[in-house]
């Protein structure tokens, strides 16, 4: 087997073309005629020839490859973002390198700079919370960065989340409107802005009623976490234990209903209803039947891909801050308010 790698010139020969033909049939945007294209490829297939994309990045000055940093893959709503994420950057002519990361600060500042060692493009943060002088460091080397699910109170940062406190507010209305009166939180990671701005919405709208939270637990957007808070807010008296509990997101939701069912013999909801967020693929299970809100996952994907490209092919490009506000889905883990319609599937 041979190790000669098949250069562009060779495959220019063979195709009876200029090497800058054989780069433009290669080079994502760039145009070649149908006719070029087709003699092009047909000789770098029987050259068995490929495109050498690092030493198109030194000419060019683009890589085309967007950094993507993730922290929590266990979380439904993540790998199907990802995978969506990737799959519409492929359509735009860019590849993704995935970076895990945790939310420590010392950790997310490691992993940003091995990013911008790889030449990339952009950087796309998807559920790490960043610091205003890692943002400037990105912006220093000309790399733009977009906030996935989180913000930031940076204007110079741009961010997509779903309206987190519009849904907060409605799971809060929809609670007062079916009659729960002892209503209980269990709160995501604190320095999360989902996590903050759903307990704001929820907590604005109880207030404004004059209702105030029963008990609140922290599940720290871990299953173990939240169900450790469920135990510790449900292993009580029937009247000292909540009617109904709000949980910051699916993913802690999801390990509330099996604690509350396997560990406490609860029933869902006939002895307590829960309301979840984010609607991943497990909410709508017949085991589950969550109610929660939905985040318009696909709707963000296209806009935070949209304002990422914009700021990589554009100088002039401005920061923007886009929420995306979603529906509240009433499935079977509460009950139902008579006269009141929601949209349920």
């Amino acid at each position: 087997m041979s190790n000669i790698r098949v250069t562009s010139q060779q495959v220019a020969q063979k195709a009876g073309v200029s090497q800058s033909a054989v780069s433009r049939v290669f080079t994502p945007g760039a145009s070649a005629s149908m006719k070029t294209i087709e003699k092009v490829q047909k000789a770098a297939a029987e050259l068995g020839y490929r495109p050498n994309s690092l030493a198109r990045a030194m000419v060019s000055g683009k890589s085309r490859i967007i950094g993507l940093v993730v922290a929590y893959l266990n979380n439904q709503f993540y790998p199907e973002a990802l995978e969506n994420l990737s799959k519409k950057l492929q359509e735009r002519g860019y590849h993704v390198l995935v970076f895990m990361a945790s939310n420590s600060s010392e950790n997310i500042d490691t992993v940003v700079e091995e990013i911008l060692d790889y030449q990339v493009d952009g950087i796309i943060a998807a559920s790490v919370s960043l610091s205003p002088e890692l943002s400037n460091k990105c912006r220093a080397a000309g790399v733009p960065l977009v906030l996935f699910n989180r913000a930031h109170d940076s204007p110079k940062m741009s961010a997509v989340t779903s309206d987190n406190y519009a849904g907060g507010q409605k799971v809060a209305k929809y609670l007062i409107s079916a009659g729960y009166e002892r209503i209980s939180y269990i709160a995501g990671w604190e320095e999360a802005s989902t996590q903050r701005d759903r307990e704001a919405g929820f907590m604005d709208t109880l207030n404004a009623s004059g209702i105030n939270l029963f008990s609140r637990g922290f599940g720290k957007f871990e299953m173990e976490e939240s169900s450790k808070a469920t135990l510790e807010m449900f292993s009580k008296p029937k009247e000292l234990r909540p009617e109904v509990v709000f949980v910051a997101n699916d993913h802690m939701a999801l390990a509330v209903m099996d604690t509350l069912r396997y560990e406490l013999g609860l029933k869902v909801p006939e002895d307590v209803s829960v309301v979840g967020y984010d609607d991943v693929p497990a909410a709508a299970w017949p085991s589950y039947d969550l109610t929660t809100v939905r985040q318009c996952s696909g709707q963000m994907v296209n806009i935070t891909i949209d304002i990422l490209l914009e700021e990589i092919e554009s100088d002039t490009s401005q920061p923007r801050i886009v929420k995306i506000d979603g529906p509240l889905i009433i499935r079977g883990s509460t009950r139902k308010v008579k006269g009141v319609e929601y949209e349920r599937i």
